[in-house]
């Protein structure tokens, strides 16, 4: 009892401060603790750890789905249990398929599409990763990128009658970069305005911009810019000079290691842009307490609406670049790029560099998945379900520990440990 006739705090909980006083809230609040304040070392160790936990259990998945079919002959057996699926050859030629035949051939072609893969997610994790250091949860990285394509691959089609050769590739290529990067840039300030100046979600703003780029991308890809000798939506072909120089790759037109240097610098710049400049410090306060920011001089609602240009023009290039090497021209039905980004920078922990090597394990899954429906009988939902596990195994704790670092969970749950008395004495 207290002085005033009532249990203690410590009681009220259930008395003691020992382990197993802690209520399971408590507890799990604890865990989000140490997970916040994880060492880089340990963020490795547990992103191997999810990493070989995610491909043990789709071992078994693999297993399951093998008992579940009909096969002539078994392709694994454990324990005199015979299997229609190898676990082992589905994971080694997920991982190592995206690889090639590096022996044989270090310039294969199975290490272009890998290439290729990696460089446009390299730009649009990197641009997810801006947004949300701002504070802003950028979802319309695909809207962005389907109109910085589509600039990118009008725009150099317009003037590659006036170059050729070199000359043209040297002019092109950068001229179809800036265009993707204004309009893309333009297309991601929209819903930082809203959200600056009229409040407005930027989640919701950013999936609904994504829809109306799509459509308006669709009307003229089908209507004034299309292709007159295709039955396809898509505009003109690009003549191989304005495209990216692909020299490593003999007979490949996908992909470009230039284009992949390109990505890691840019990778590199912004991460310099946001530790060493005072635009970044601007950008990772703003994130981190918009109000103490304020206080400090920072114009907030002119950050997220800069930020969110520069998340936006980065998803641009990235369309760009997927033009400009893989495409050829602008094709309705691009894939993904803009989604698979938003993993991409949560599984780099929303850091520029890091999203270099989260988007080297989705290339190579996305890679190795053709390597496993070509070269085994697995089905491809199947594979899509084993790539899903490993996603989510390796980018949850990542995510967690990023909620855990933006969010007093224990003010917004009630779950404080300490609650604090305001000037009226009573407590929040």
């Amino acid at each position: 009892m207290t002085d005033g006739g009532g249990p203690t705090d410590d009681g009220a909980r259930g008395g003691g401060d020992g382990p197993s006083a802690r209520s399971p809230r408590e507890r799990a609040f604890d865990a989000l603790d140490r997970l916040v304040a994880a060492s880089a070392t340990e963020r490795i160790l547990i992103s191997g750890s999810a990493l070989l936990l995610s491909v043990a259990i789709g071992f078994v998945l693999v297993l399951a789905a093998g008992r579940m079919t009909s096969c002539e002959a078994a392709a694994y057996s454990l324990f005199g249990v015979g299997f229609c699926y190898d676990p082992i050859l589905v994971y080694d030629s997920l991982f190592l398929g995206a690889f090639g035949d590096v022996a044989a051939n270090p310039l294969n072609g199975q290490l272009a599409t890998t290439v290729s893969e990696t460089t446009v997610l390299v730009f649009t994790g990197v641009a997810v990763a801006v947004a949300f250091k701002a504070g802003v949860f950028n979802i319309g990285g695909q809207g962005q990128l389907v109109f910085g394509a589509l600039a990118s691959a009008v725009t150099v089609y317009a003037v590659s009658g006036a170059f050729s050769g070199v000359v043209g590739t040297l002019v092109l290529v950068p001229l179809g970069l800036a265009a993707g990067a204004l309009v893309g840039g333009i297309w991601g300030a929209i819903p930082g305005a809203l959200k600056a100046y009229a409040d407005a979600n930027e989640v919701i703003t950013t999936i609904m911009l994504n829809f109306v780029a799509t459509s308006f991308a669709l009307y003229l890809a089908s209507g004034p810019f299309k292709d007159p000798e295709s039955f396809a939506n898509q505009t003109r072909s690009l003549p191989e000079f304005a495209l990216f120089p692909q020299p490593l790759f003999p007979g490949r037109t996908d992909a470009s290691l230039l284009a992949l240097a390109l990505a890691v610098a840019v990778a590199v710049g912004v991460a310099y842009l946001l530790r060493r400049t005072p635009f970044g410090y601007d950008v990772r306060t703003s994130g981190i307490q918009p109000e103490a920011a304020e206080y400090g001089g920072v114009d907030a609602a002119r950050t997220v609406v800069a930020s969110m240009a520069l998340s936006g023009a980065l998803a641009g290039v990235g369309g760009a670049v997927y033009v400009l090497t893989i495409a050829g021209n602008f094709q309705t039905g691009v894939p993904d790029y803009g989604f698979d980004g938003i993993t991409v920078s949560i599984l780099a922990g929303n850091n520029p560099v890091g999203a270099v090597a989260a988007a080297l394990l989705f290339g190579v899954l996305k890679s190795g998945s053709i390597v496993v429906d070509v070269g085994t009988d697995v089905p491809p939902q199947l594979v899509g379900v084993l790539r899903g596990l490993i996603v989510l195994f390796v980018a949850m704790p990542e995510f967690f520990r990023m909620i855990g670092a933006r969010v007093d969970v224990r003010d917004r749950f009630g779950g404080s440990r300490e609650a604090v008395a305001t000037d009226g004495g009573e407590e929040p």
